[in-house]
């Protein structure tokens, strides 16, 4: 992927799961509603900026073909991402919630699985969108 079409698959991806967010969050918290969309902004362009520079080193690793990656192969790709991703959000998300260690931990182990879930999927979906895009692209 070029970095025009890198930056489009993360401002598609965050855009989608910020709409998602904001709904669970304003459905099962008691946070005001601009905490948490600050939160959630400041968590997407982070997650952004790793998404970016985790996908370009996994693409160097593990090749270009991306639909040709199995199951396995994706649900490593996530658990990966989203590591990473923990050893940032966990100490932010206890600075401006202001919750303890655990409290946060078990909070941010769910938008893991949410997330886990989510990247699977969108990926996979763009994966299949993209080749449909460019076969015809090539094909006219």
């Amino acid at each position: 992927m070029s970095v025009k079409e890198r930056i489009l698959h993360s401002l598609l991806f965050e855009a989608i799961a910020l709409c998602i967010l904001m709904v669970a969050a304003k459905l099962f918290t008691t946070h005001n509603a601009s905490v948490v969309g600050g939160v959630a902004i400041v968590l997407s362009l982070l997650a952004m900026a790793w998404n970016y520079v985790y996908n370009l080193g996994f693409d160097r690793v593990f090749g270009q073909d991306r639909l040709s990656r199995k199951v396995g192969m994706r649900i490593a790709h996530g658990i990966g991402f989203e590591a990473g991703l923990l050893i940032v959000t966990i100490p932010l998300l206890m600075w401006v919630l202001q919750m303890d260690f655990w409290t946060v931990l078990i909070l941010d182990l769910g938008i893991v699985i949410f997330f886990l879930v989510y990247s699977i999927i969108y990926n996979w979906a763009y994966d299949q969108v993209r080749s449909k895009i460019t076969t015809r692209a090539t094909a006219i």
